[in-house]
């Protein structure tokens, strides 16, 4: 699947764009903006973009009014097709979010509820009491994602609202020619649900890409051959910021092992989960590390590692934000991209991963582990790759099998010759390919 030999860059619309919270309800053509980002993007060495919600929304976008319409704060539908034409022509694929497990309060067939209470046809699209009440004093109770009613969850255990939604997805296929879906909270998703809607995109395209937000647990629940064709990889993600603030290298090489290591039982051997170290819901990377000379090793290490690398817009030089200062302060609008020199080296990671077998397909194995370095094996048919990562300030003398020959970089495209021992100098990462 061509998703498996891609690098994600990922788009938040409506912040990226400068939309305002709440809609205003006034057309503006916003969404053109990303036309002029396209040479960036492609610089970066990514060729998908994840939008974040896009369709009409009372706030954020998680709160959707209509699947089937661009938010007019980010313009109208035939000014995304003509994007997701400009992007297709730049050999980019475009993956939307789908926003299946709940709607907002201005979701047309919610509010026919709130007016017609047991009259309206769509009573038992969503978990409703009718003796009840709510927060915003409907007259009614009804279910809300984790108890924010803001979010109303739909029923996806009425076949009408399955079918409303497969035929949602229909839409974006057919008129935006769209080649995956992120599912949000993938892992609230009913199975059957994503049983039909698995089918169902399989009928209409081929290869077409299916990720799901995973948190916890067992991806496998949802990501095999019947639902997700990939998960995202949280796991990892704590993982990797974590190794390096901790200096402990053993976190990280700990779940690859679990993830992905030679035994048999290991969860998602053979599998191609969405790896990231920040998106559009945590604190940047830069923000979170402790030593700003561990933000491109991150990214090395990230790259390196069985997953598919996503990147998230503004991080690729480095922009800072935390958590703490809300959702908006993460999903902010840039004047213009930066390409410094993290942005540069992002790119020649992302090369490196799209041009090798062992990084997009290779199995996992550790071949050297200190609390301050690491060093794995990927390797497929004829081709291994060392990911080499050193996150101490000083130089370190590693004794493995990298040794007695001539190697290729595939980062920097240069050789080294290497005796008994691999030599890495601080703060260094390689991808080392025997020649």
């Amino acid at each position: 699947m061509w998703a498996y030999e891609s690098v994600f860059y990922q788009i938040y619309p409506l912040g990226f764009c400068g939309a305002p919270f709440e809609n205003d309800g006034v057309l503006t053509h916003r969404i053109s903006k990303i036309h002029q980002w396209i040479p960036h993007i492609k610089k970066t060495g990514a060729n998908a973009i994840y939008f974040s919600p896009l369709f009409e929304s009372d706030t954020h976008g998680y709160n959707t009014r209509d699947y089937k319409k661009i938010d007019v704060r980010l313009g109208d539908n035939e000014d995304f097709k003509t994007l997701c034409s400009d992007l297709h022509s730049n050999d980019i694929k475009v993956v939307l979010d789908g926003v299946f497990n709940h709607v907002g309060r201005g979701f047309e067939p919610f509010l026919d509820v709130v007016r017609n209470r047991e009259n309206s046809r769509y009573l038992n699209w969503f978990h409703i009491d009718l003796n009840g009440n709510s927060n915003y004093n409907d007259g009614l109770w009804y279910e809300g994602w984790e108890g924010n009613y803001d979010l109303v969850k739909l029923n996806l255990n009425n076949n009408e609202v399955v079918e409303y939604l497969l035929d949602t997805v229909s839409f974006w296929i057919k008129e935006f020619d769209i080649d995956g879906i992120r599912l949000d909270v993938a892992y609230c998703l009913d199975f059957e649900f994503l049983k039909r809607l698995r089918h169902h995109v399989d009928s209409l395209k081929d290869d077409f890409f299916l990720v799901g937000e995973m948190l916890h647990g067992d991806y496998n629940q949802r990501m095999n051959d019947e639902m997700l064709n990939s998960a995202t990889n949280y796991e990892c993600y704590k993982g990797l910021y974590s190794s390096f603030n901790s200096m402990n290298m053993f976190e990280i090489n700990h779940s690859l092992l679990r993830q992905f290591g030679p035994e048999q039982w290991t969860l998602y051997k053979g599998k191609h989960l969405l790896s990231f170290v920040d998106n559009h819901d945590v604190t940047r990377v830069a923000s979170i590390l402790t030593n700003e000379n561990h933000l491109p090793l991150i990214y090395g290490l990230m790259f390196g590692m069985p997953g598919i690398p996503c990147v998230y817009y503004g991080s690729e030089w480095g922009e800072k934000a935390d958590k703490s200062q809300g959702d908006p302060a993460l999903r902010p609008s840039f004047e213009a991209p930066v390409f410094n020199e993290l942005t540069d080296y992002i790119s020649k990671l992302a090369t490196a991963k799209k041009e090798s077998m062992a990084l997009n397909y290779g199995d996992f194995s550790s071949t050297l582990l200190t609390n301050m370095q690491c060093i794995f094996k990927r390797h497929v048919d004829e081709e291994t790759v060392y990911v080499c990562i050193n996150a101490d300030e000083t130089d370190f003398d590693a004794y493995c099998e990298i040794k007695n020959g001539t190697y290729i970089d595939l980062i920097t495209k240069e050789s080294i010759e290497i005796g008994e021992c691999f030599k890495m100098p601080g703060y260094s990462a390689f991808y080392l390919k025997h020649i």
